[in-house]
């Protein structure tokens, strides 16, 4: 019959189907939760694009990254750091070019 288990005295046959039960609800809880994450990413960035859409300004190509291989990724990514570093920089420098540089 199976040799029985230590505290609940299962044989092999339940030891298996509690295993097996378990793997599925397992299976299916992380189905659940990439599901979720994937409409809030979803979510987001459709909000992302909104906002690029409609401030005057900004880059129409920004819409459309997830259409860019890895290497074109980090090249805007380098140049937009370095924006990043020149502004902080001036800013450093002169408070109110800020203030100055939105105003024109």
């Amino acid at each position: 019959m199976g040799r029985p288990g230590p505290i609940f005295h299962y044989n092999d046959t339940w030891q298996l189907i509690i295993n097996t039960s378990t793997t599925i609800i397992t299976f299916l809880m992380v189905f659940l939760i990439q599901n979720t994450q994937n409409r809030d990413n979803d979510a987001l960035h459709i909000k992302l694009d909104e906002l690029l859409r409609v401030t005057q300004g900004a880059q129409d190509r920004l819409l459309y990254l997830e259409n860019l291989d890895a290497s074109e990724l980090k090249a805007l990514r380098k140049k937009y750091e370095e924006i990043g570093k020149g502004a902080s920089a001036l800013k450093r420098r002169d408070p109110e070019a800020e203030e100055k540089t939105e105003q024109a």
